[in-house]
């Protein structure tokens, strides 16, 4: 249990004081760049799948055109039907169907052809449309990761020349070998907090999925991962994948999920009032107590 919300303490350093703010606005941005980068990768996976489809599509009506025109040549060579000389040379598929059309005289096998010529023209035209409109999303979506990482690089830079005046910079090591845990949490949580401990000590990096560096939403996607629980990428994300999984914060047990409030910073619930999370840039991925300071700013918990 966390018990009760407390007040955090006023910190008298201007330097410190500044650095917790630029680390909250930071929260928001790099929440903002994970999501716009996310939502980059579904639409560009989407475009990738309807492209791929239409050129399968595109294989197949090659196929119906090449028998078509075989049927046309063959027929044309019989004196079956005249009319097929005057259609095998136009470009256009649909004036060739509706010329078709008014051929009482084909057979059903070469009916049947020509109908599966039209369903795979009209197949092909709706799925160039969905795919021309798939990466036009993905073109936007492109355009605010760029604006969004700009705007954390640019407060990246602000936090590290702050972290270095204070002294307080950690680069962090991306092979630490981490910490054990030993706290009380069982079956799949356990299995969660033992890779998020195993971490202790590399670095923070925004956008960081691992395996040498992570977020603060990476770190928990990359540690429920393992215990077998496929979490969404984000801190946004994954407080609206557990609408239906929060807990009060009074009754948080070892490896549940603890948003910050403003959705800017999550980390996992270790036991005995203790929380492991991927602070921010110039930290390293730790332990920490939740005192007055977290307590204060939790917005709520969910277990996975």
């Amino acid at each position: 249990m966390l018990g009760a919300p407390g007040t955090a303490a006023a910190d008298p350093s201007p330097a410190r004081a500044r650095l917790v703010k630029l680390n909250e606005q930071a929260d928001q941005v790099v929440e903002r760049y994970n999501q716009a980068t996310e939502a980059h990768k579904k639409a560009k996976k989407a475009y990738d799948t309807l492209n791929a489809e239409l050129g399968r599509r595109s294989a197949r009506a090659d196929g119906l055109r090449r028998d078509l025109a075989a049927l046309a040549a063959r027929d044309y060579r019989l004196g079956s039907f005249p009319a097929w000389s005057g259609l095998t040379g136009r470009s256009d598929p649909e004036a060739v169907l509706g010329s078709m059309a008014s051929l009482d005289q084909i057979a059903q096998a070469e009916a049947a052809k020509v109908h599966a010529f039209e369903v795979a023209t009209k197949d092909l035209r709706d799925r160039r449309d969905q795919a021309r409109s798939v990466l036009r999303k993905a073109d936007a979506a492109r355009d605010k990761v760029r604006g969004e990482k700009a705007k954390a690089d640019k407060l990246v830079d602000q936090q590290t020349k702050l972290l270095r005046r204070l002294g307080i910079y950690n680069k962090g090591n991306p092979s630490s070998p981490g910490i054990p845990y030993t706290g009380a949490a069982s079956g799949n949580a356990r299995e969660a907090l033992e890779f998020a401990f195993a971490q202790v000590g590399k670095p923070y990096q925004y956008g960081g999925t691992g395996p040498g560096s992570f977020d603060c939403s990476g770190l928990v996607q990359a540690a429920w991962r393992v215990a077998g629980v496929k979490l969404p990428r984000t801190t946004w994300s994954q407080w609206s994948w557990g609408a239906a999984r929060r807990v009060p914060l009074d009754d948080v047990e070892p490896g549940d999920l603890l948003f910050s409030k403003g959705l800017g910073h999550m980390g996992m619930y270790a036991g005995d009032g203790k929380m492991v999370h991927a602070p921010q840039t110039g930290d390293v991925i730790k332990v920490v107590d939740l005192d007055d300071y977290w307590r204060g700013r939790l917005a709520g918990a969910v277990r996975p």
